[in-house]
């Protein structure tokens, strides 16, 4: 993977990825600002204004222009929001790069945030808020998220608090937008088919505008919790939704890919500890899974799974048991080989795409001291063994750092599940 990296006159960086094997373009914005920037005054305004991105510039004062003309192209927009960051990006066939380029500056100088346009998107987002509410298996990680980080930023969910979504106005919008939208947080990455040079120049030419502002400091999120915690949000559904999971290192841990690891071995696919456990052999759960999570000052190691109401109890405690077993005794080297080949695979096959290679190399960017290849991500893969696995299992899976979320008719089982939690050692 070819890239080289430009750093423009007011501190916004430049990664141009060449792919010549792809006939796609993507430009991409990553700003460093989330959930976590805000306050419980404004929470949800990342989310909003993401919103209200590709609505209308003084150029192009229409959405509907400014999507005639994507369309126009055969090019596809979007945008997401997360707890430390916001992502824009267009892609586009090759030959459309600089319209993509200026579509995208256009957006990001220019937006006019009419208050009309706020208030269409202020019904969208109460709408999606709603939604969340209505899909368990989503809204089950707003609830362990607010565990895990118990009233701290990081907790605050990203959609933001009904309160603020009705009564937020432009002014708060652009007042967040000079404070936050700054040169030192953005990263504009191009990926694809297209010639570095003239892209460079029209780069710096599209993105010089905002001047040199230092970025403000974010207060650290602290590891709070003392001992397990169960949380059950009482609701009809089809299937009881889970997450159990436990404090974990941040992203700048040199446990990483022994945690990554870890969560493959145990519940990582169908072939993994808890899949043949809970699912293949009980018959307990729909689906059963675990993920990582990694921040910059916090993180976690969780399992998730949809269970039949009655048989929760069970489930949970056969879930507790696979992590106990994996921090009492080192894994098999059979089973850290697959593991590791399954993580390669999953990373190799995930970079195929020149959308894909600009959210690579800008998250890289925006959180890392260097950007790492994808060969270099493999070899630190390699790197662990036996009993890395085991020096991340025992710090993580203790007591102090349970936490179980529950979405469902749990009536009768809570007293159960309780004294499952303050069993765990």
């Amino acid at each position: 993977m070819e890239y080289s990296k430009h750093i423009l006159k007011n501190g916004t960086r430049v990664l141009l990825a060449p792919m010549n094997e792809t006939e796609t373009v993507t430009v991409q914005i990553i700003v460093k600002v989330g959930s976590r920037n805000e306050t419980e005054a404004n929470n949800g305004i990342s989310h909003f204004l993401e919103h209200l991105f590709f609505k209308g510039t003084k150029r192009r004062p229409s959405y509907k222009l400014i999507n005639e003309l994507l369309d126009g192209t055969g090019g596809i927009s979007n945008a997401y929001t997360s707890k430390e960051e916001t992502s824009y990006y267009i892609k586009t066939p090759a030959k459309k790069v600089e319209l993509a380029l200026d579509l995208m500056s256009d957006a990001f100088h220019n937006s006019l945030l009419r208050q009309s346009d706020i208030n269409v998107e202020r019904g969208v987002i109460l709408q999606e808020k709603s939604m969340n509410l209505d899909l368990p298996q989503r809204h089950i990680w707003d609830i362990f998220e607010e565990m895990m980080f118990y009233e701290q930023p990081m907790g605050r969910q990203i959609v933001g608090s009904e309160k603020v979504i009705k009564s937020i106005k432009r002014k708060d919008f652009i007042n967040y937008l000079s404070k936050n939208y700054l040169p030192a947080s953005t990263v504009v990455i191009v990926a694809g088919k297209f010639n570095p040079e003239k892209i460079l120049l029209l780069t710096e030419k599209l993105f010089s505008q905002k001047r040199k502002r230092p970025l403000r400091k974010l207060k650290r999120t602290e590891q709070l919790q003392k001992k397990a915690e169960l949380n059950i949000f009482e609701k009809k559904t089809d299937q009881t939704h889970l997450v159990l999971g436990f404090h974990g290192p941040d992203l700048y841990s040199k446990y990483r890919y022994a945690e990554s690891l870890l969560s493959t071995i145990l519940g990582g696919g169908m072939s993994s500890r808890m899949f043949e456990r809970v699912r293949e052999k009980h018959g307990l759960a729909y689906y059963v899974s675990t993920t990582t999570e990694r921040y910059t000052d916090c993180g976690y190691l969780a399992a998730f799974a949809g269970i039949k109401h009655e048989n929760v109890t069970k489930a949970v405690s056969l879930i507790l048991d696979e992590f106990r077993k994996i921090a009492e005794k080192k894994v098999f080297r059979k089973e850290l080989k697959k593991a590791k080949e399954q993580m390669k695979g999953a990373l190799l096959m995930g970079l195929e795409s020149s959308n894909a290679v600009a959210s690579f190399l800008g998250n890289q960017e925006l959180y890392e001291k260097e950007i790492k290849k994808p060969e270099d991500i493999i070899k630190q893969i390699e790197a662990v063994s036996e009993k890395d696995i085991l020096d991340i299992s025992q710090e993580i899976i203790k007591f102090k750092n349970l936490n179980l979320a529950i979405i469902g008719p749990i009536f009768k089982q809570q007293e159960e599940l309780t004294k499952l939690l303050q069993n765990f050692k």
